[in-house]
Order: structure tokens, then C-alpha cells, then sequence
């Protein structure tokens, strides 16, 4: 699936948590989030969703975030995720 917005990885992680017959509490417990934050989320009420909730949510439902270049973009193959990662942890 091609995410372009955050819309789409809500709609994802309801389609996802909705396969595996989870509750929105249960994928909250999983992720250790709010259940409130996740039903935010699904809802698209968090346009600004920090990415350390999203990334957790994806994890506790066994979906991957791949970041790719898109035609004509850039090419990012020397970029170190992790790295970047780190420095915005402060470590």
C-alpha cells in the first residue's frame, strides 16, 4: 500500500487491527498507548500523530514502515535511518 498521508496509515492500522479482531483497547495495550489516542488515530484526529506511537502501533500489529524514493525524487541509499533515529532520541 502507497502511503501519501496520515490518513492512509490510520485507515491501514484499522483495516489491519479490524483482520486480526483486535479491540482498540487491546491494540492500545499492545502498542502502550491510550486507547483514546488510538481511536483518535483511526478516526484521523491526529494529523500530527507523534511517529514513536504510529511506529509502535504498526509493530504491535505486524505491519512495516518502508520508506522509499518516489519517481523523480532524490536518491536517499546513503541515508542512515538509524542514525537520524539516534540524533532525535538525543543519543
Amino acid at each position: 500500500m502507497r502511503i501519501v498521508s496520515i490518513a492512509d496509515i490510520a485507515a491501514a492500522v484499522r483495516g489491519r487491527r479490524m483482520d486480526l479482531g483486535l479491540s482498540q483497547g487491546d491494540l492500545a495495550d499492545r502498542a502502550r498507548v491510550s486507547r483514546k489516542w488510538v481511536n483518535g488515530f483511526e478516526a484521523g484526529g491526529k494529523a500530527t500523530a507523534e511517529l514513536g506511537h504510529v511506529i509502535r502501533v504498526l509493530e504491535a500489529l505486524g505491519l512495516a514502515f518502508d520508506i522509499e524514493p518516489t519517481d523523480g525524487a532524490q536518491d536517499t541509499s546513503d541515508i542512515d535511518l538509524d542514525d537520524i533515529l539516534n540524533d532525535l532520541r538525543g543519543g
